[in-house]
């Protein structure tokens, strides 16, 4: 079986023969807390694909990235915690070498055992990973006969092991989630059911700028809040107080406007919001019935005049995709407003997909995660999916 991508095909493990050596190339970029891993998902996430692999008797080696630590060792970002955490999951011995090339690496590849993985050490630590180098790839590359991607959330990365790695395969496929999340968000693309709603949150217009231009040639329905809504309010005349605003956006925030009146898209901003003095020390929430925000203080949230506004046109939807928080989400009890939004979400009869770590995070703490159709591990490769149709990842990985 395979993916139609572009006037050219991806594999999917379906395709793969049983047997080979398979390097595994997923997104393993938890939270730690020390040696603690916080949040598990990306870890439980890629267990259908790697139990797959199993199943079909392969010999697998794991990489993945982990952090930012800029080409350096870094001792809280290395990978042995996730290597802890995969071989409790599994119930198998996960091998873990203190480098991800080189002859250490290449001794555990001809020692493995058939009831061992391998998981190498964190990609990033070599500032080659990140810049794509061609000799780095061939070094990862080793013995290896087939190449596996799972790592959606890292194929928009133009990488070593995302890019430069799969091209060096004759045997290249997708992994189950891969395979899902192209499946989801194509559906968000090529066919959206009508009416097509968009929610969008998070800090900066300039983060979601291009997908938001993308999106006013397929939505007919984009809902704004989050910290990024206050450009565009301040764009349209109204005192926003001390709220984030990226000045230099809003001639884009006003062009933005203009594209959806001129396509017919229909904009939908707050109508109220709660307040705090700053996102560092924000104090109690102050509750503001309108839009317009008093000097010294901050939007953080937004009110339940806002959510019953949005709640009358969402409810119509046939297709919802949801990107980015509506308030200060990690400091309670400006959370609510997310949360809020999650069930009402979760209540709409259509198709819906959530993405991007904290609207991901207020669907899975508000305990609706079953609720909707697709939660999306892809974050800003989801964005860019949705913008461009297409990921450097993606094109290395189409045959």
């Amino acid at each position: 079986m395979s993916i139609e991508y572009h006037h050219q095909h991806i594999h999917t493990l379906e395709d793969l023969e049983d047997g080979v050596s398979v390097f595994l190339r997923l997104d393993l970029n938890v939270p730690l807390r020390g040696d603690e891993i916080t949040d598990d998902t990306r870890i439980r996430a890629a267990l259908p694909t790697i139990k797959r692999l199993i199943e079909k008797k392969c010999k697998i080696t794991i990489a993945s990235h982990l952090g930012r630590p800029k080409g350096k060792v870094i001792a809280g970002e290395s990978l042995l915690p996730v290597a802890q955490r995969l071989a409790e999951l599994l119930d198998i011995e996960v091998v873990f070498p203190d480098d991800c090339i080189g002859t250490g690496v290449h001794k555990h590849l001809l020692d493995q055992q058939d009831d061992q993985i391998i998981l190498l050490e964190n990609l990033r630590f070599h500032a080659d990973e990140e810049q794509n180098n061609a000799e780095f790839a061939r070094k990862l590359k080793s013995k290896h006969h087939a190449y596996v991607s799972d790592a959606f959330g890292a194929l928009h990365r133009e990488h070593a092991s995302t890019a430069a790695l799969p091209k060096l395969f004759d045997k290249k496929y997708a992994g189950l989630l891969v395979e899902k999340e192209l499946q989801a968000l194509s559906r968000l693309i090529k066919t959206p059911s009508k009416p097509y709603s968009v929610v969008l949150g998070g800090a900066k217009i300039s983060d979601k700028l291009k997908v938001v231009e993308a999106l006013l040639k397929k939505a007919d329905r984009i809902f704004l809040g989050g910290a990024m809504v206050f450009t565009f309010l301040k764009a349209r005349g109204h005192r926003v107080g001390n709220s984030l605003v990226e000045e230099d956006m809003i001639p884009r925030a006003k062009k933005i406007m203009d594209q959806a009146s001129d396509r017919g898209v229909s904009l939908f901003f707050p109508k109220d919001f709660y307040l705090g003095r700053s996102v560092e020390d924000p104090g109690e929430p102050q509750y503001c019935s309108s839009v317009s925000i008093p000097d010294g203080m901050m939007g953080l949230d937004i009110g339940p005049k806002t959510l019953a506004h949005f709640s009358e046109y969402l409810e119509s939807s046939k297709t919802l995709f949801w990107n980015g928080p509506m308030g200060l989400f990690e400091k309670k009890p400006f959370h609510r407003g997310s949360f809020e939004l999650a069930t009402l979400i979760s209540k709409c009869n259509a198709y819906r997909v959530v993405g991007g770590g904290d609207s991901v995070a207020a669907i899975n703490q508000s305990g609706l995660a079953d609720q909707v159709d697709h939660i999306s591990t892809g974050g800003g490769a989801s964005l860019e999916y949705i913008e461009k149709g297409g990921l450097p990842g993606l094109r290395a990985l189409a045959s």
